[in-house]
């Protein structure tokens, strides 16, 4: 008998049966859509280092790098507007139309950034179709996944929801995982030069084939059973948007599901695999071969740990498990990235006891270490020394001096003394910014500071079980989270209701985690300050979810 209100359902007789040939073709038909829409995605923060070079050359190297994961940020911050456009989309006209017309969209911007010629052929207007193309990416993805989850919810049996949609949870590690192996398989059959001058565009390419593939797929599916018994019914929703947040009840549920749930969701993904990536590279300086590898396997060793917890939440609720993940992430994540320096790059952290860097400045003569737009000038004597430091993954403490005081680094033993650039021609600056920045990578070279980590002193082993337990966090708080969000609203208004906080909590709190955090450590000059974002987020999370978040695998997924 079908419910009425949105209330605990029974248990049926055929929940613990095996998977029949249809479920398995929805979710496998899902999934493999999915997969391939993260790897377009994921495709371009693998390769953001190269793409600041084509793209944002005019500006310095820590701007442009800023500016490239600003650029991959923007299309996860417009991800709500396509969860509000596709979700619409997908409670009024159906849950299978929506999600095919988001892979076109999305298949079609990947292949056109593989095209894009760079700013060195058509100067500023690269970038700024860059960032189109990647905001076409976020709209598309924000109704992507709303969709997937939706449709594999709907088939399932109800009490085995949180396995089914555990493989949709699967398919945005597996996405990253497809883009790094295609990046490392086209780097090393190009070799370093080729890939770095235009064979970083092949992954782009390449994925036209796998558009054409995913789209075959989704048009063979069907409508699922509960948005075609609603219609039927006529109970869809004329206004799922005014519906989902004009009703105190329903927008009270889509706060919870944002502050509650997503956004601590969300850092833990991002900390987990895109941080940790960025972290091994761009600070300790590892290989980013030898850091794809790594994280590759990482993700390959953790991804069943998507289904287990997405099972287990079928028996133990869905929310012990996210909380769970939150609070270890929130204990863990100093303790782990430290370890990641002491494995990956010991001669750094050696360094660093034996040497502490300090630049010495009045804070007045400090600006932000952070330029997207390339329209600040970096010329004080504080600021030159800061840009050095973020330039060369140099781990410094701030140390204020007396006003009009010429900034200072002290490196060791060794002093070295800036100079004011305003008020000097280019020639003249250009001039003493070279002998300043050669006094500076001398001071820090003879105190032990290395250019790149080792690869012979690297212990990839130890690297290897940190990346993985960091993985671990992700799919303890992503695998069950799904089939929460799902069984937390109606099905009248599930596709909006679910899709936005989603996508808000991903797209803003996860997706600015890397700027933001990157940003933090260039200012304040300690590599491991950016990992506060993420805690702080977690704990919030933390907090709000256990007071107010109530426990869902019992919800009926009927109810109108």
């Amino acid at each position: 008998m079908k419910s009425n209100s949105f209330m605990t359902a029974e248990p049926a007789d055929d929940d613990r049966r095996p998977m029949t040939h249809e479920e398995r073709r929805v979710i496998l038909a899902s999934s493999m859509g999915t997969v391939f829409e993260w790897y377009d995605f994921y495709i371009y923060g693998s390769l953001a280092a190269i793409i600041a070079q084509h793209f944002f050359s005019g500006l310095t190297p820590t701007a442009g790098f800023i500016f490239a994961l600003l650029t991959f940020a923007a299309g996860f911050a417009v991800r709500p507007f396509g969860a509000l456009v596709f979700g619409r989309l997908g409670d009024m006209v159906g849950r299978k139309y929506a999600f095919v017309v988001s892979i076109l969209i999305m298949g079609l911007s990947t292949f056109l950034v593989g095209v894009l010629p760079s700013s060195a052929s058509i100067g500023t207007a690269a970038p700024l179709i860059l960032l189109l193309l990647r905001l076409l990416q976020g709209l598309a993805l924000g109704g992507e996944y709303g969709g997937a989850a939706v449709y594999v919810a709907e088939h399932a049996p109800n009490h085995r929801r949180g396995f089914f949609t555990s493989w949709i949870q699967t398919t945005a590690t597996t996405g990253m995982f497809l883009s790094l192996v295609v990046v490392l398989g086209t780097r090393a059959t190009l070799g370093h030069e080729a890939f770095e001058a235009w064979g970083w565009r092949v992954p782009f390419l390449i994925s036209v084939l796998l558009l054409v593939i995913s789209v075959w797929i989704r048009l063979r599916l069907h409508e699922s059973p509960a948005f075609t018994r609603m219609k039927s019914e006529g109970l869809v929703s004329r206004a799922p948007i005014k519906e989902a947040f004009g009703r105190w009840k329903n927008l009270r549920l889509i706060l919870l599901a944002l502050v509650g749930l997503t956004a601590g969701q969300a850092v833990v993904w991002y900390t987990g695999q895109f941080y940790a990536l960025y972290f091994l590279t761009e600070t300790l300086g590892v290989d980013a071969n030898i850091a794809n590898v790594l994280v590759a396997m990482s993700l390959l060793l953790a991804c069943p740990f998507f289904l287990l917890f997405g099972a287990l939440s079928d028996r133990i609720g869905r929310k012990p498990i996210i909380m769970a993940g939150c609070l270890i992430a929130s204990l863990t994540y100093f303790p782990v990235f430290k370890g990641l320096t002491h494995y990956a790059n010991p001669a750094l952290e050696r360094a660093q006891e034996n040497a502490p860097v300090y630049v010495v400045a009045h804070p007045d003569n400090c600006a932000l270490q952070f330029n997207p737009v390339g329209t600040a000038s970096f010329t004080s004597s504080c600021d030159l020394l800061k840009a050095f430091m973020a330039n060369h993954s140099v781990h410094y403490t701030n140390q204020p001096a007396p006003a009009h005081t010429v900034a200072y680094a002290l490196v060791g033993d060794q002093r070295i003394d800036a100079f004011e650039g305003a008020g000097l021609s280019r020639a003249e600056f250009a001039r003493h910014s070279a002998e300043l920045q050669a006094r500076l990578k001398d001071a820090v070279r003879h105190h032990g500071y290395p250019a790149y980590a080792d690869p012979s002193q690297i212990n990839y082993i130890m690297v290897l079980l940190l990346l993985f337990f960091l993985v671990l966090l992700v799919t303890m708080v992503y695998g069950p989270i799904a089939a929460m969000l799902v069984e937390m609203f109606p099905t009248r208004i599930r596709y909006t209701s679910m899709s936005v906080p989603y996508h808000i909590g991903n797209g803003w709190f996860g997706g600015f985690l890397p700027p933001v955090a990157f940003a933090t450590v260039a200012t304040t000059g300690n590599m491991y300050d950016g990992l506060w974002y993420p805690i702080a987020v977690c704990v919030m999370t933390l907090v709000v979810g256990m007071l107010f978040v109530r426990e869902t695998r019992h919800n009926d997924l009927d109810a109108p």
